[in-house]
């Protein structure tokens, strides 16, 4: 008879990895929730408005001024000839009573290009970031009637 060791089979080591599809899966299942919920959890008053016949009122028509610099180096506001202080004195109060103001710019083709500079330094610096330059079309834009420009 023969004493030896009982050997017993090795059992099976500890796993070291983490499964994470289990993992995934708990979190995609969560995220679906939260997207179906979110919408749902901001709070509305629930009304039912009584029905009257009305008109919409009408939308507010955005600021606008026209400025035109002529060839002969006059500048006209709205249509009007003014000197460079009342120009400046009339933007700065535009400027301030409305600051969404939009200013549409003309001139013609041979005024230089510094004194459109200096035109626009003004506005600027009256507080008007909002300038468009106007022009015309030319004849085989897209648009054009008749081929008048």
């Amino acid at each position: 008879m023969a004493f030896g060791r009982l050997e017993r089979p090795k059992g099976s080591e500890p796993m070291s990895d983490i499964n994470m599809t289990p993992l995934i899966d708990v979190m995609l299942v969560l995220l679906i929730i939260f997207m179906i919920t979110a919408p749902m959890m901001t709070s509305r008053l629930k009304l039912d408005l009584p029905r009257a016949e009305t008109q919409a009122p009408p939308p507010l028509p955005p600021a606008v001024i026209t400025i035109a610099l002529t060839a002969d180096g006059r500048t006209h506001l709205d249509e009007q000839a003014v000197d460079a202080a009342a120009l400046q004195a009339q933007v700065e109060a535009q400027a301030k009573s409305k600051p969404d103001t939009e200013v549409q710019l003309r001139a013609d083709r041979v005024v230089p290009y510094e004194r459109v500079a200096q035109l626009i330094g003004i506005l600027q610096k009256a507080g008007l970031t909002r300038i468009a330059f106007v022009t015309e079309a030319t004849a085989d834009a897209p648009g054009a009637q008749d081929g008048k420009p």
